[in-house]
């Protein structure tokens, strides 16, 4: 198992991490507050052909895979990117998997930049599609109805709730005038959504070993300027050690959801498994990482000008979008060893 960049995964790190670096700094993350969303950020990955990527020549795309994907959304996760890719990866690709005439114009539009797609990976309740990931900036949703999976536009009925990570999520209720447009039916709707809740974990994983990474150089760099006793607080072993073992547990975030990505492809039977594994580990890890480097922050690291604050609030959210760690974890077992009901 090679999970170090090939030569084109480097040039395809080196684009994506300038593109992060000129559209996508701290000031920029806060300017987006509270929507989340950053329209001339989105625009450049539109430009960029982020979506394209996700998908196979067949469908447009140029087929990059999934360790490829995993490999932009780390960097998506460290610049705490204001715009849903990973959001409308995993929606190209439902498309381009379930096919169809309707699926593929709208997969066109969505690759194109003309419809900003999502999917909505939990049941609806009382026809209400919770909590969307980029339903509030979305154009169209991907929703379960009953036994088949439908496409709904996003609009202005829907309910765009505060939240503490600033992320666009929506409340999208499923029309009562108009049917929705169906583009599956029957025992592959439960197939579609549960491989896209793959997509979501696998990539999601991606960006919170990002954001954990990124954290501890944030607590790093604090503690080789603050200064207590007469001596920088990185000398202190309490400091010095918990960033270790922060930067440990951010390292080991990376390396597993670099191996679940890497196995889609290679070891597909282990694909699943692994990515809900990688999603588990990977919230915890950002979670402490940015906990630890805020704390060492001391009280500045609750004040908006420091920018911990931003990665200790995000490492919370983006891991509860869809499912819990613990949630995860579940899904594990029942990936290995089967559904609960079962074993």
């Amino acid at each position: 198992m090679e999970l170090r960049p090939s030569d084109e995964q480097q040039l395809l790190i080196d684009s994506y991490g300038s593109l992060y670096a000129k559209e996508s700094s701290p000031e920029r993350v806060r300017a987006a507050e509270p929507l989340g969303f950053d329209a001339a950020l989105w625009d450049q990955l539109v430009e960029q052909g982020s979506m394209s990527m996700a998908v196979d020549e067949a469908h447009g795309g140029w087929g990059a895979s999934v360790l490829d994907l995993a490999l932009v959304a780390e960097l998506h996760g460290q610049a705490l990117a204001p715009a849903p890719l990973i959001e409308t990866q995993v929606a190209c690709r439902l498309l381009a998997r379930v096919g169809g005439a309707t699926a593929d114009a709208l997969l066109a539009d969505a690759l194109d930049g003309r419809r900003l797609v999502t999917t909505a990976l939990r049941r609806p309740r009382q026809g209400v599609a919770q909590l969307v990931p980029a339903g509030a900036v979305a154009t169209d949703v991907i929703v379960r109805d009953g036994d088949r999976l439908v496409v709904v536009p996003a609009g202005d009925d829907r309910v765009v709730p505060e939240n503490v990570g600033s992320l666009p999520l929506a409340d999208v209720p499923l029309s009562k005038t108009t049917d929705p447009v169906a583009i599956a039916e029957g025992p592959a709707v439960d197939t579609a959504l549960d491989v896209a809740l793959d997509d979501w974990l696998v990539l999601t994983a991606a960006a919170l070993s990002g954001m954990a990474g990124r954290s501890v150089e944030i607590g790093v760099a604090y503690a080789g300027e603050r200064v207590a006793f007469d001596q920088k607080i990185g000398s202190f072993q309490a400091v010095g050690h918990r960033l270790a073992d922060c930067a440990t547990r951010a390292e080991g975030a990376q390396l597993l959801a670099r191996e679940a990505a890497w196995a889609f492809e290679e070891e597909p039977d282990r694909g699943p498994e692994l990515a809900a594994m990688a999603f588990a580990f990977a919230a915890a890890a950002a979670r402490d990482c940015s906990d630890w480097s805020l704390h060492f922050h001391g009280g500045y690291g609750f004040m908006l000008e420091y920018d911990i604050q931003l990665y200790y609030r995000r490492s919370r959210a983006w891991a509860n979008v869809v499912m819990s760690p613990a949630a995860a974890c579940r899904r594990v077992a029942d990936k290995r060893y089967g559904p609960a009901g079962g074993r």
